[in-house]
C-alpha cells in the first residue's frame, strides 16, 4: 500500500513528497488548491482541523500532519534512506536541532508573510506585517546558513532531512526575492544543487521547482 499526501506544489508538501521518494515509498499526490483555498474547506478540515498543508496518509490509514513531525516520522520508518543521522550520534542532536528550530522560528513567519490580512486588522498594519515577517524569515535564514558545517550538505556527515527542510524555504518566495538568497545564503544555495542531482530526488524537484 502506498502513501497519500494532501498538499500543493507551492507548500511544505515538497519536503514530505522528498523525503518519502529518497525512501523508495509509494505516495499517491492529492492536490490542495492553495489558490482556491481548499485547505481551508470542510473536506479537508476533516483531516486536519487546522487547515493547513501538507497532510499524509500512511498506509496503514492514519493522518500525520506538521512538516517536522513528518521528516521525524518518515526518517523512523524508513530507516534505510538515512535521513537523519544514527540515534544518540553527535550529528542527530544538530539535526533534530535545526528542524525544530526552522520549524518553529521560521515557518509560522510564512504564514505571516504570505497572508498578513489574517493577522491585521487594516491594509497598512497588513503591509507593515508583511514586512516584519519577511526580515524575520531572512534573519532566521541566515542563522541556518551560518550554522551550515558540510562541504555540499548542512551536516559534515551528508545528506539529511534537514538539507530537505532548508532548501524547501529558500525556495520560497521571501528569500527567493531580488537575488537575495544567492547574495546572503549561498551555502544552503549549494545544497539546493546538490539535492536537485540526486537521483531518487530529481522528479520531486522538477516537479515543486520547475524554474530551479
Amino acid at each position: 500500500m502506498s502513501y497519500v499526501l494532501f498538499g500543493d506544489k507551492g507548500s511544505g508538501a515538497f519536503c514530505v513528497e522528498a523525503s518519502l521518494a529518497e525512501a523508495g515509498a509509494l505516495v499517491a499526490f492529492h492536490e490542495i488548491s492553495l489558490e482556491k483555498d481548499e485547505q481551508r474547506s470542510e473536506e479537508f478540515r476533516a483531516l486536519n482541523p487546522s487547515g493547513k498543508i501538507p497532510a499524509l496518509k500512511l498506509p496503514s490509514g492514519e493522518i500525520v500532519t506538521e512538516t517536522a513531525a513528518l521528516l521525524f516520522l518518515i526518517a523512523e520508518r524508513h530507516p534505510e534512506a538515512n535521513l537523519l543521522p544514527p540515534p544518540g550520534s553527535p550529528e542527530r542532536g544538530q539535526a533534530l536541532r535545526w528542524i525544530a528550530f526552522m520549524a518553529s522560528e521560521i515557518y509560522p513567519m510564512i504564514e505571516i508573510a504570505d497572508y498578513p490580512e489574517r493577522f491585521a486588522t487594516d491594509h497598512k498594519a497588513a503591509a507593515a506585517l508583511k514586512l516584519s515577517a519577511k526580515q524575520r524569515i531572512r534573519g532566521r535564514m541566515l542563522l541556518v546558513e551560518a550554522a551550515a558545517k558540510g562541504e555540499s550538505w548542512f551536516l559534515p556527515g551528508g545528506f539529511s532531512a534537514v538539507d530537505i527542510y532548508a532548501v524547501m524555504f529558500s525556495r520560497w518566495r521571501e528569500c527567493r526575492e531580488n537575488g537575495w538568497r544567492e547574495a546572503h545564503i549561498p551555502k544552503i544555495c549549494a545544497m539546493a544543487v546538490a539535492l536537485s542531482e540526486r537521483p531518487a530526488l530529481k522528479p520531486v524537484w522538477e516537479k515543486y521547482f520547475p524554474l530551479g
